[in-house]
């Protein structure tokens, strides 16, 4: 399980962050290190890696352009500096629209479609804090896909209200597209059979 940090400091920010053995890796959420490792399983990195093949090539030629894990995703609040910020993401797979948000070192500002693939390790975090913290800084797609179900969970921003709406879930049978780049179709069966 994704633990925090054994902590000498109540709360982080990035610029302790940055000060941090490059070999380990970290997330900070308000604050509070999480320890990444060990490393995902082969399950979710094959996931990772035919979701990531399927929208980059998507992608090629489009201005939206996708990371993946690891990528620092700074979330600062409206009156920090990236140093300042005590919130910093590795997501498995972020979506960029703004190439403005796109700085030497990770970026600055919520990706429009994020992608966590579930792990025993970082699960509840996934479902709970991360979709928290992703509504709270305007990401407008937000799939969590869980490998030993074979579901992914789509969650939706809804700009007026500024929070998700109920959760679609699609199964191993569907085919699903994003609200970010609706022409794109994903195969579901295709993803699912990969990690096999």
């Amino acid at each position: 399980m994704s633990s925090p940090a054994i902590s000498y400091k109540d709360r982080y920010n990035y610029k302790d962050y940055l000060s941090w053995n490059e070999g380990e890796r970290w997330e900070l959420i308000d604050g509070i290190a999480y320890n990444m490792s060990p490393g995902p399983s082969t399950l979710h990195q094959r996931i990772s890696r035919d979701l990531s093949r399927t929208i980059g090539n998507y992608l090629e030629g489009n201005t939206c352009e996708l990371f993946s894990a690891p990528f620092d995703v700074i979330l600062a609040e409206a009156n920090q500096t990236a140093e300042e910020s005590s919130t910093v993401v590795q997501p498995d797979i972020a979506i960029f629209c703004n190439p403005k948000k796109i700085k030497a070192q990770g970026a600055h500002g919520a990706p429009d479609w994020v992608i966590e693939i579930l792990s025993p390790g970082t699960a509840n975090k996934d479902q709970y804090e991360k979709l928290l913290l992703y509504q709270t800084h305007g990401v407008r797609e937000y799939w969590i896909v869980d490998p030993e179900e074979e579901i992914v969970k789509i969650h939706r921003l809804d700009k007026e209200l500024k929070r998700y709406t109920l959760p679609q879930t699609h199964d191993r049978s569907d085919a699903v597209s994003s609200s970010v780049l609706p022409e794109l179709t994903i195969s579901l069966e295709e993803v699912f059979r990969a990690a096999e």
